[in-house]
């Protein structure tokens, strides 16, 4: 494999609506619908897309759900043979677009909460990258499996939690948006980190200093899983050799074309230039 992401897969039952409601209030939205998701598996897809060979670890339930998601990581070109059937539920994530492309999201963990150290595998892996919509001490023991053996480890802090000293220590990079670098003093103890900064782009802060890169101007549908599009497109890159910047700059891009479309893993999104 090139790239192995530790991650969240989970089912997004996604609703358009005109508004979201006010506290106590009830909004009439769009009907249901039911599509691929999870921090992990939207980036492991966003990395076979942009040409990596991916292996997913994470855990879904024995259920309609989770063949959903294996079916679909499958026909994405994502290995699942890391991916554990448990007995919980299959992660699902609930969320709701307004007509401007922004989204509101609550997750139930379900399965990705039964992911565990054992699961992890890193394989021949050129670049592991990991989120944190599974257990932390999962990602911790990923990131120092990935350190021990050489590999380069990218985490996505989204959800934001806290990270210990030694994790931070040795990611490159650590991927954040603007809103956690403001409330997470310390986070550039990384070798190096990943601002990003929605439409306007991304800085990348290196120990030579912080580089701003710009973002394409698109017209935006759906802005569902697009940091996880930048995330796998990032890491796709980095596995072949790309240097930071230069793989800053393609992830931007191909998530910017990303939010062009409905859904966390838009079908039709291919990589700019194809």
């Amino acid at each position: 494999m090139d790239v192995v992401v530790v991650g969240s897969a989970n089912a997004d039952l996604v609703v358009s609506v005109a508004r979201r409601p006010s506290a106590g209030e009830t909004v009439l939205g769009s009907d249901t619908r039911v599509l691929p998701g999870g921090k992990g598996a939207n980036t492991a897809v966003a990395a076979a897309r942009n040409g990596a060979a991916v292996s997913l670890v994470g855990a879904v339930g024995d259920d309609p759900y989770g063949e959903f998601l294996l079916k679909s990581l499958g026909s994405a070109g994502v290995d699942t043979t890391r991916v554990r059937k448990v007995t919980t539920p299959t992660g699902l994530a609930f969320i709701t677009v307004t007509p401007d492309g922004e989204n509101s999201i609550i997750v139930s963990p379900g399965a990705n909460s039964a992911l565990t150290e054992a699961d992890v595998d890193l394989g021949d892996a050129r670049v592991l990258v990991a989120s944190l919509e599974v257990p932390i001490t999962v990602v911790e023991h990923a990131v120092a499996l990935a350190a021990r053996s050489g590999v380069r480890a990218v985490v996505n802090l989204s959800p934001v939690a806290e990270l210990s000293p030694d994790t931070l220590a040795v990611l490159d990079p650590l991927i954040v948006n603007e809103h956690e670098a403001r409330a997470l003093p310390g986070f550039d103890c990384s070798r190096s980190v990943v601002v990003t900064l929605g439409a306007r782009g991304a800085d990348v802060v290196t120990p030579e200093g912080t580089r701003r890169i710009p973002a394409p101007q698109v017209d935006a549908v759906d802005t569902t899983g697009a940091g996880d599009a930048f995330t796998g497109a990032l890491a796709a890159h980095l596995a072949r050799g790309a240097d930071l910047v230069a793989a800053t700059e393609h992830a931007i891009a191909y998530a910017a074309r990303s939010v062009t479309h409905q859904g966390a893993q838009p079908p039709r999104v291919a990589p700019p230039g194809k």
